[in-house]
Parts: C-alpha cells; sequence; structure tokens
C-alpha cells in the first residue's frame, strides 16, 4: 500500500495544477502580511474602537499570531477551490487519459487503487494547510514579530498571552485540515462518478457555495437544515480560540467531520468497485 501511496504522490506532484495552490498560497500571504503590515492598524482600531475609550493598549497586538488568525478566517472561501483542483482529478483524470484499463492490469485489488489515491488526497490537502501555516506564522515573524493575539469572538474581545497562543494554532489547523478532507472527499466522490475532473470540481464548489448560502439565510426551514451540513462545522476551528474551550462541540464538529469523510469514501469506494471498465 505505501508503495502505491508513493505512486499517486508522484502523479499528482508530477502535473503542474498540483502546485496552483502552493503558488497562489505563497503569492496571497504576503500580499496580505504586507497589507497589513502598512495598514493594519486601522483593523486594530476598529476592533477596539469601543474598548480604547477605558483602557490603555499596550505591546505588539499586530503580530504574526493576529494576522494568522486574519488569514484562517478565509479559509473556507479560498481553499476548497486549491484542493478540488486535484482531488477531483485522481479518478477522473484516469478516465479522460484512458489509463483505467491499464491500472487495473497491476495485480492491485481495486479497494488498493482507491484507497491509495484517497490517502494521496489528504496528503495532498495536509500538505497544503501546512504550507499555509508555515507561511503565515514564518513570515508573520519576520515582518510583525510576535506578541500577544486579540480575537474578537461573539461580540467579545480576548486577548491571549504568547505562551497560551501556539498550541491553539496547532489544533485549529489541524482541524482546518479536516474540514479541507471533507472537501477533498466529496470532489473524490464525483471525481468515481464522472470521465471529466471538471465536473467534480465545478459540483464540489456549487455544493459548498450552496451550503454556505443556507447556513447564512436566518430563515427557520434552513435551521432545521443546517446540522446536517458539513459547512456548518467547517469553523470550528475559530473555537480553539475560546475562553474556556467547548470541548463538546469541538469533539462533535470533529466526529461529524470524519463520519462524512468515511461516508464519503465509502460511496466512491463502491462505485468505482463496480465500475464496468474492463468492457
Amino acid at each position: 500500500m505505501i508503495k502505491l501511496i508513493n505512486i499517486e504522490l508522484y502523479k499528482i506532484f508530477k502535473k503542474w495544477r498540483t502546485y496552483i495552490g502552493f503558488i497562489a498560497i505563497a503569492i496571497l500571504i504576503p500580499v496580505i502580511e504586507f497589507a497589513l503590515r502598512i495598514e493594519g492598524q486601522r483593523t486594530l482600531d476598529f476592533m477596539t474602537r469601543e474598548l480604547q475609550q477605558s483602557f490603555l493598549f499596550v505591546g505588539n497586538l499586530l503580530n504574526t499570531y493576529f494576522v494568522s488568525y486574519l488569514i484562517l478566517n478565509s479559509l473556507t472561501i479560498h481553499i476548497p477551490f486549491l484542493i478540488t483542483l486535484v482531488a477531483g482529478d485522481l479518478l477522473a483524470g484516469e478516465a479522460t487519459a484512458g489509463t483505467y484499463r491499464l491500472l487495473l492490469t497491476r495485480p492491485v485489488s481495486r479497494m488498493e487503487i482507491v484507497s491509495s489515491k484517497f490517502i494521496a488526497a489528504i496528503i495532498y490537502t495536509f500538505l497544503l494547510i501546512l504550507w499555509l501555516a508555515v507561511l503565515s506564522l514564518g513570515l508573520g515573524y519576520i515582518l510583525l514579530g510576535t506578541g500577544e493575539l486579540m480575537v474578537s469572538r461573539n461580540d467579545t474581545i480576548m486577548v491571549f498571552a504568547q505562551n497560551d497562543i501556539l498550541w491553539r494554532f496547532i489544533l485549529a489547523y489541524g482541524f482546518a485540515v479536516l474540514s479541507m478532507s471533507v472537501v477533498a472527499s466529496i470532489a473524490f466522490l464525483f471525481s468515481a462518478l464522472v470521465e471529466n475532473a471538471i465536473g467534480p470540481i465545478i459540483t464540489t464548489m456549487a455544493i459548498i457555495i450552496i451550503f454556505i448560502i443556507i447556513s447564512a439565510i436566518n430563515v427557520d426551514i434552513f435551521q432545521n437544515i443546517r446540522p446536517y451540513l458539513f459547512t456548518s462545522y467547517m469553523g470550528t476551528w475559530s473555537m480553539f480560540f475560546d475562553k474556556p474551550l467547548d470541548t463538546y462541540e469541538i469533539t462533535k464538529a470533529t466526529l461529524i467531520m470524519i463520519g462524512h469523510i468515511a461516508g464519503l469514501f465509502g460511496l466512491a469506494s463502491y462505485i468505482f468497485y463496480k465500475k464496468d471498465i474492463l468492457t
């Protein structure tokens, strides 16, 4: 299985589209951090405009942690598209290239093939989020330095000491990997259904947009639907910046995400197993 995964990773990173996500992040993060270095104080002033009448803020609040937190807020908007570019092509790309039959002539089962491709997609997702984390925190450290973290949560301003921040980011990025793995799983499922990678990419993004809109509209009928939408839990990473941590909600969201991943992978595996490729 490890050999198959390595082969799939080689095939992924052999394609130019794989690097679009890494290049996009490498361009976007410096632009954001340079812009916030110049104009970021206005954002802080806006967040604390009422508190400044009663409190005096000292120290470096415009730092790498603050900027990295703001960047994480854009996770559900930009990163899913970058992931679907790769995950949506893993099976559909084989059909487009006409290599399905050649793939199945190897002495491995269909389950091993689909599993290795899926694991490769999850590894790619992990590497993309890791790249986001390293670039956000690393470049921010060089440009802005460190300090306390100020965040606005549920109409409350909270300030975290430097020794109480890094572990929160590690867990937040970890949950980001989990939530983006759901996106990869959806794209992988549609990749098993069609023979062109464009379909899984467009369909996955359409589902995410529709679910986000449903989650945002305050209508009673949608209130009953929201608990079943994975997009309702994609922002759970921000709960790691609560005091105290809501471990129940975090655990619930984690299990729901894992359940989505397992269910989507199981369905994709079944479709691929039953797929008529040899005729």
